[in-house]
This record gives C-alpha cells, sequence and structure tokens, in this order.
C-alpha cells in the first residue's frame, strides 16, 4: 500500500493532476472540457483520469467524469496545502517581525497582501506606503504602539479640511513621546481640538501596529529593537474582520486623551 507521502508526490509531480480533480471536484466534466480547461492532452488526460479511477478519487457519469466523496477531500486538503505554502512562502521574508501573539487570524489570509520592505533605494519604502494609503484615506481606526511625526503631520493635514475622520487607541509611551516634544505637542493638541478626531490612551500598552485605512488594513512590521522592517496590507475581509474587532476591543478599554491633558 502506498504511503499518504507518495500519494501527495504524486498529486504534486503533476499540475495537470492536481486541476483536473480540482475541477472533476467542482463539478461534472466531459474529457474534451478538461482538455479544454487544462491544455493537456488526450493522452495525458487518458493516464490521470485512469490513474484516478484506479484510487476511487473519481467515477464515470455517463459520458463524462466526477469526483467521488474521498476524491473531494483529496481536492480540498490539497488545495489547503497549496494555500498554506502559497502564504509562507510570501511571508517567509517578515515572518521573524509579525506579531503573531497578538493576531487572531488565519495566516493564510495574508497570501494575497501587498508586502513592502526597505531597500537601499528606498529605505523608508514601508512607512512611504503607509502615508500614502493615509493621504487617501477617509475613515482612518488605528490601534498601536507608536504614532510617528510624518503620520500625524498626514493625519492633521487631511482631518484639517474635513476630509478625513480619524480615531486612534495608542500606548501611553505612544502619546508621551510626542508630548516629550513641544512642537508635536502642539501639534497633537491642535490635532485633538479637530472635530473629526479621536484618540484613546491605553495604559496597558498596544503590542501591534496596525491601521484601518477604509477598506484596507495596514500593519508595520518591527523588529525588536523597534527597526522597522516591512509593512503589509490586505483588503482581505477576514482579515479586516480581525483589525476591527481588536480596535473595537481596545477602543473600550482606552481613556480619551483630552487637549488640555498635557501641557505645551
Amino acid at each position: 500500500m502506498e504511503s499518504a507521502l507518495e500519494e501527495i508526490e504524486f498529486l504534486a509531480l503533476s499540475a495537470n493532476r492536481v486541476e483536473v480533480l480540482s475541477l472533476l471536484a467542482e463539478r461534472r466534466h466531459r474529457r474534451n472540457e478538461l482538455a479544454e480547461a487544462t491544455g493537456a492532452s488526450q493522452a495525458t488526460l487518458g493516464r490521470i483520469l485512469g490513474d484516478f479511477e484506479k484510487r476511487s478519487w473519481i467515477r464515470r457519469d455517463e459520458e463524462a467524469y466526477v469526483a467521488t466523496a474521498t476524491g473531494r477531500i483529496v481536492a480540498s486538503g490539497f488545495t489547503d496545502l497549496q494555500e498554506i505554502l502559497e502564504a509562507e512562502m510570501r511571508l517567509r521574508e517578515v515572518v521573524d517581525y509579525l506579531p503573531t501573539h497578538a493576531m487572531d487570524v488565519d495566516l493564510r489570509r495574508l497570501a494575497d497582501a501587498t508586502i513592502t520592505v526597505p531597500s537601499q533605494t528606498r529605505p523608508n519604502a514601508p512607512l512611504s506606503r503607509l502615508l500614502g494609503l493615509l493621504r487617501d484615506g477617509n475613515e482612518v481606526r488605528t490601534f498601536s504602539h507608536a504614532f510617528n511625526e510624518q503620520t500625524l503631520a498626514v493625519v492633521q493635514e487631511r482631518t484639517a479640511t474635513g476630509d478625513q475622520r480619524f480615531r486612534g487607541v495608542f500606548s501611553r509611551n505612544a502619546i508621551d513621546a510626542l508630548t516629550d516634544e513641544p512642537e508635536l505637542a502642539q501639534r497633537l493638541r491642535t490635532l485633538l481640538e479637530t472635530e473629526t478626531v479621536e484618540i484613546r490612551v491605553r495604559d496597558e500598552g498596544v503590542p501591534i501596529a496596525a491601521m484601518i485605512v477604509d477598506d484596507v488594513v495596514y500593519l508595520l512590521l518591527r523588529d525588536e529593537n523597534g527597526v522597522l522592517r516591512a509593512s503589509i496590507d490586505t483588503d482581505d475581509r477576514a482579515v479586516r474582520s480581525w483589525a476591527e474587532d481588536t480596535y473595537d476591543h481596545y477602543w473600550r478599554t482606552a481613556k480619551p486623551l483630552e487637549p488640555d491633558a498635557f501641557s505645551t
């Protein structure tokens, strides 16, 4: 009897096998339909269909073929494995910086995300990506352990003209870092006096830097020394649902930051 690993290898060594089984798991297909969908020759299809029938993964349905119950299980499981590996390959470069302890989300949902990393010619590429999204965003919600000068400037500009609504939950350290500098403290005070801005502070801290800009979730990834290593942004619904739930939790457990809460 062949082992499970041998069966995985049998499928993985042929893209045509994977595609044919996936097609038949969706619905019945005639042989000519499979040839058109896959581009495989009739000889190749004959071998594939014969191998699948021997394994009881498919059965004949009049002049067509369809996956059996076990065939659908194999097709589904192999698709899951592909999705896992595709996600892993995309995230491999930044996985060490992902705050997975604070992310209750299936990382496969990040397989199609935009990953931005610094380069020699664009060392600030991750932050530049965020600022670009902010400049176009109308509705912004964030929970973060950092609030840098560039982000503050863009938010202040957009909200001052009434083009953006901004609600943020920040760790106490993030706010203290701004208020320690008189110029930034004054800009923060001005921001807080804007009608479309609400900011709260969480004394327990915020272990992750995330921003929801309209329908896009943006994550800033830093290393253990606080150095910005990458960013990830996605409009995946599951990731956005996680981000919105997490934001709501931090918002409920934080205190409002008032303009007169610090001196300038």
